[in-house]
């Protein structure tokens, strides 16, 4: 599984961190950051729903 976030649609409202903080990281405006976009098997689910968290459907996942 791979994470993928689009810089022009996330507006730093947090929400993914929130959830799965193991996942998505926030700059220092705090708007998301993926430091690795390959996902283990056992954050899969953390990743689901930090993606689902995130209110402007910026996140995109992909198997």
């Amino acid at each position: 599984m791979r994470v993928e976030v689009d810089p022009t649609m996330c507006e730093g409202h947090g929400q993914c961190n929130a959830v799965a903080p193991e996942i998505y990281d926030l700059d220092e405006g705090g708007y998301c950051l993926i430091n690795n976009s390959d996902v283990p098997r056992d954050l899969e689910s953390q990743a689901e729903q930090g993606a689902l968290a995130c209110p402007m459907l910026a996140i995109t996942i992909t198997r």
